[in-house]
């Protein structure tokens, strides 16, 4: 492939993309990754608020926003930007449950996140209810007790796909409440969520024709070492992959992928 992208257009889908097309920077393309996926289930655990990364003090004066050290990211499919997750395009502070609870309507995509762990997504409803992925199960849990002393925020634009109403977005998070095990065909808490915000098949397990044609690109943006690109040929492959980098010593991985920095 060189180190030319050219353009590529999408598979027939009913939806595309309505982000940035600015697309990769031509120097830092890199192919033939390899990769392997656990069964990631998942990720709301018994830590506590320390090992999350934050303190157990929440009073008022403590109750954000805060600053996370987080690996940054974009996306792209055909050169459009589908994802992006960048410090510098975008607040990625994070507050308390209880704060962020204020902030919220319902149809809202909730992100949370710890250290050294994958983010959990979650679909607000109202209250402090929430519905998600855990564990295998779709259910309906209170934010305040499933955060554990992690923090959240707001990600409604994390994917750049039009998003559906509001009510709509309630109606299939709602619709699927306590299927669970083979029933389900997402693989983490954010390819169920963002599915219930975007309504894409593509956030689906197998949801996705494959083809030559059709790539997606990963940019991992990693502070001191540069940015790296990793290639996938699914939506759900490239989730997967990010979510356990997050989750995981990042700076090897890449290394053993990427063969060092760029």
């Amino acid at each position: 492939m060189g180190n030319q992208l050219d353009r590529i257009t999408h598979l027939n889908y009913s939806e595309l993309p309505t982000g940035d097309p600015s697309g990769l920077e031509k120097d830092e393309l890199r192919v033939g990754v390899a990769y392997f996926f656990s069964d990631e289930e998942e990720e709301v655990d018994d830590r506590t608020p320390s090992d999350c990364g934050f303190t157990t003090d929440h009073s008022p004066a403590e109750e954000g926003p805060f600053v996370v050290s987080e690996v940054e990211y974009s996306a792209f499919c055909s050169q459009e930007c589908i994802f992006s997750k960048l410090r510098e395009n975008e607040d990625l502070n994070v507050y308390s449950a209880k704060t962020l609870m204020t902030m919220c309507k319902p149809g809202d995509l909730l992100e949370l996140v710890g250290t050294a762990q994958a983010p959990h997504w979650v679909i607000y409803e109202q209250d402090d209810q929430v519905i998600h992925l855990h564990k295998g199960e779709i259910r309906k849990d209170s934010l305040l007790e499933i955060s554990n002393g992690r923090h959240g925020r707001i990600v409604n634009n994390r994917y750049r796909y039009r998003p559906l109403p509001a009510d709509l977005v309630m109606q299939n998070a709602a619709g699927h409440l306590g299927l669970s095990s083979r029933e389900i065909c997402w693989t983490n808490s954010e390819s169920f969520a963002a599915w219930c915000r975007f309504g894409k098949r593509e956030f689906k397990a197998g949801g996705e024709a494959h083809s030559a044609e059709q790539q997606y690109f990963l940019k991992v943006h990693l502070s001191g070492s540069g940015v790296h690109t990793l290639v996938f040929r699914s939506l759900e492959d490239m989730i997967r992959e990010r979510r356990r980098v997050d989750a995981s010593g990042i700076l090897k991985e890449l290394s053993l992928v990427n063969g060092g920095k760029e």
